[in-house]
């Protein structure tokens, strides 16, 4: 099997983070201190430490905020994603299409990466980070046979492996992405779906997925304000909204 190489990150961080309220009424979740540092730093800081440095945000909601990272990260590139608030991710993959065209990964931008080997850029086959499942979760959990993905379940499961937002494509796979993204988004208009649906469920059999083991403790995902009040004490006074 040919090993491929990332060359390009998009990084998704249009969405408007409700559930972390009254934070993101002035500030875009990625761009939110825990313990003293931008959640969306840690992915870049990680990219880069692995030599990825043509890197793309898609920025919907605030999207100017953004903007401060270039005092740090001056070689960042933006994508805007103008239906952030009407429809659902597709649409930022949508709106960055015309980078899938080279060895990818993307991310999304509201997690904090504990280690950077798992943003590592060589891979042999397209398809997702994943952890072993050792109880259960209602995330989306993947069957896996010899390595590739024989199907999915978004409604969780006791066994198999969690999907996490993290996932690399090579070029044929990123242009098949592509063309799959236009037709869903242009001709089918399913603005509701996650750009993930596409290989997952929509066109499952136009794809060879496969996944990249990591542990649990390497990525963290904060998915509330409740969450992350618990994490950063920093935030512990402050009523969610």
């Amino acid at each position: 099997m040919n090993e491929h190489k990332v060359n390009r990150a998009l990084i998704m961080a249009a969405g408007i983070g409700k559930r972390m309220r009254p934070l993101t009424l002035s500030t875009p979740k990625p761009l939110i201190e825990v313990n003293g540092k931008r959640m969306i730093d840690t992915i870049i800081d990680g990219l880069l430490e692995n030599g990825i440095e043509d890197i793309h945000i898609v920025t919907g909601y605030m999207a100017d905020s953004f903007k401060v990272l270039l005092t740090k990260f001056p070689m960042l590139r933006f994508v805007n994603n103008p239906d952030y608030d009407k429809c659902n991710n597709i649409s930022s993959l949508y709106y960055a299409r015309d980078l899938l065209d080279t060895d990818v990964i993307i991310t999304d931008a509201d997690q904090i990466v504990k280690n950077k080997d798992i943003l590592s850029p060589s891979f042999e086959r397209s398809g997702y980070n994943a952890t072993e499942v050792s109880a259960h979760t209602d995330e989306w959990v993947m069957t896996v046979e010899n390595g590739i993905v024989k199907s999915c379940s978004r409604n969780g499961g006791d066994r198999g492996w969690q999907l996490y937002s993290i996932s690399r494509w090579c070029r044929e796979d990123a242009v098949r992405l592509k063309k799959f993204v236009e037709l869903e988004y242009e001709v089918n208009k399913r603005h509701d779906v996650y750009w993930d649906d596409i290989p997952m469920f929509i066109h499952f059999d136009s794809f060879e997925i496969g996944i990249r083991a990591m542990n649990r403790e390497d990525l963290l995902e904060i998915d509330s304000f409740e969450e992350l009040a618990s994490i950063d004490s920093r935030y512990s006074g402050i009523k969610e909204n």
